[in-house]
């Protein structure tokens, strides 16, 4: 199964439990674990796992490559084009590569065959291991690149069917989150005991809801105080799965490097039960959809 770990912001401890969680699951099913880091624009996994890496692959899209001898100048490309990553302005047929999707339309409709597309470099994708086997997948955005949706794609073909795969996300709700928690079997949306972080709680629940994937709540730095989260999980029931504290142990065993259960083994236990939880509800969901 695949499962997402997600947040509405950044800086909740999304990271945090990814890693947590897969290493924890690791110990349980050897070999049976992978650990997908998606969050490509600004990926830190591995500063948690301390990974070694031994394949990386580039990332490529197509872009346009005009044979100016061939060229019209009919401007029909940059018409069609809603990245305006090419133009004709009189003589000159401009293209920028920065802005295009690769989407291949400006060949398509070219009359004259005069565009070709040719690759160029957007990211990279890292495959290692980490913490006792434990297999590990890094995608890496190109410094400079304002599209991660290609490295998120090619990052995510590399989840497997027989394994447990544990997704970090990226914050917020923007495409880059939606792009990754698509077609997920549940996603772990965590957050911390905050108005602001209600808000932005809400919002990624919305979002998961409109691509159809079940969530649960992990509350971070939970202290009392602010009764308007748990109001809310209670009125949307939603579920909340775990509670960490907010303690200073933690925090500063995070700013080491050091995840959850390496610092604190105690904490395994309950992230294996949160991962058997979410599988039963998961199976409930399968028989309920298989019966309708």
């Amino acid at each position: 199964m695949t499962i997402a770990v997600a947040a509405g912001k950044g800086g909740t401890g999304k990271t945090l439990l990814s890693t947590s969680l897969a290493l924890s699951l690791n110990e349980s099913y050897p070999g049976k674990v992978q650990l997908l880091d998606c969050d490509v624009e600004e990926p830190n996994a591995d500063l948690l796992m301390r990974s070694e890496f031994d394949q990386s692959d580039d990332v490529h899209i197509l872009v346009p490559q005009v044979d100016l001898d061939k060229c019209s100048r009919c401007g029909a490309c940059a018409k069609k084009c809603e990245f305006a990553a090419i133009a004709v302005i009189n003589d000159a047929v401009l293209t920028f590569p920065e802005l295009c999707a690769g989407c291949g339309v400006c060949a398509y409709v070219c009359p004259t065959r005069a565009i070709e597309e040719v690759k160029r470099k957007v990211g990279t994708v890292s495959v290692g291991t980490a913490g006792n086997g434990l297999k590990f997948v890094q995608g890496r955005v190109k410094v400079g690149e304002t599209r991660s949706g290609p490295v998120t794609k090619a990052t995510k073909k590399l989840l497997r069917d027989d394994m447990i795969n544990i997704v970090d996300s990226p914050p917020g709700t923007a495409c880059p989150m939606q792009e990754t928690v698509e077609g997920s079997d549940f996603c772990i949306l965590i957050t911390e005991r905050t108005p602001f972080g209600l808000s932005d709680l809400e919002a990624a629940v919305e979002t998961c809801k409109a691509l159809e994937v079940p969530v649960g709540i992990v509350i971070n730095r939970d202290r009392p105080g602010f009764d308007g989260l748990d109001e809310y999980c209670t009125r949307s029931g939603i579920p909340v799965l775990l509670r960490i504290p907010e303690k200073r142990e933690i925090a500063e065993a995070y700013s080491k490097g050091v995840t959850l259960t390496e610092a604190f083994p105690e904490w395994g236990r309950q992230l294996i039960d949160m991962f058997e939880n979410i599988a039963s509800q998961c199976s409930q969901g399968e028989k309920q959809n298989a019966k309708s």
